[in-house]
């Protein structure tokens, strides 16, 4: 996986790497994935649980989103405490090498695995861009652990170096290797890389958040023009703004009546 152009100058202030990216950039780019653990506090991840806990109910729709599992949906229209993980420095200094400046945000959610759940069937998460494999890939996703991720209650299986593979083969579960990581700790993956949920053999649920990107060039997932009001959006930083697609993909996508998506925000 060769290193993206970066094209454009940065829309906030261009980040300087920091002192992990040129081991994490190395791992994902030989592996797919890379591990960066412990990045926020016990505390924060029991502040999670607790929010999570007022916002989770019902279960999945179907097999792929697991009828024993709880997913909340539109997180940043409903807390603010999963801001810095969306933003993590160390998450962003990889996108960064990954996609030309003012890549976003496609998708975030809370994912709780319930024991008895099953494994979710194995994917790649760019996969609905209907670009031919093997290719650059096309967005990236952070699975954070709020829980501790083990190989009994459901932690990510992955294949390694899958996302350097062709149309085929598909992988079977037999190539997966469990992303076993502590509680505050999350797995950086491209979205060319094989994996999926796994199934939860214990007594307690397995908590996670997940938040996709993709280029800047193509569409999200989440519409956060409808999803977001306006006033929620005027509190968030600006990194996060220019994440949800208050950003322009020069010289002008993302505008709005001529002029720079943020205008609207002033009105």
């Amino acid at each position: 996986m060769q290193p993206h152009p970066q094209r454009y100058g940065f829309e906030i202030a261009q980040r300087p790497p920091l002192p992990e990216t040129a081991a994490d950039i190395e791992a994902v780019r030989r592996d797919g994935f890379v591990v960066l653990e412990r990045l926020i506090t016990p505390a924060h991840c029991d502040a999670i649980r607790e929010e999570t806990a007022r916002l989770l109910k019902g279960a999945g729709r179907n097999a792929f989103e697991g009828f024993n599992t709880q997913r909340v949906y539109n997180v940043l229209t409903k807390t603010r405490l999963l801001d810095d993980l969306i933003d993590h420095p160390r998450v962003l200094a990889l996108l960064d090498q990954l996609f030309e400046p003012n890549y976003l945000l496609s998708q975030a959610q809370l994912i709780n695995i319930r024991p008895g759940e099953a494994a979710q069937a194995l994917h790649y998460d760019d996969g609905f861009y209907k670009v031919p494999r093997p290719r650059p890939a096309l967005g990236a996703a952070t699975i954070w652990a709020i829980d501790a991720f083990t190989e009994d209650n459901g932690a990510t299986a992955i294949v390694p170096r899958s996302h350097d593979w062709g149309q085929s083969p598909v992988p079977t579960p037999a190539q997966t290797i469990p992303c076993v990581m502590p509680a505050g700790s999350a797995v950086f993956f491209v979205g060319t890389l094989w994996h999926g949920g796994g199934g939860n053999h214990t007594n307690s649920n397995r908590l996670a958040f997940t938040a996709q990107y993709c280029a800047p060039w193509l569409r999200q997932q989440e519409n956060f023009f409808l999803e977001v009001p306006r006033e929620t959006v005027r509190i968030l930083r600006p990194t996060l703004q220019s994440l949800i697609g208050y950003s322009i993909y020069p010289p002008f996508m993302g505008m709005v009546d001529s002029m720079h998506p943020k205008r609207v925000l002033d009105a």
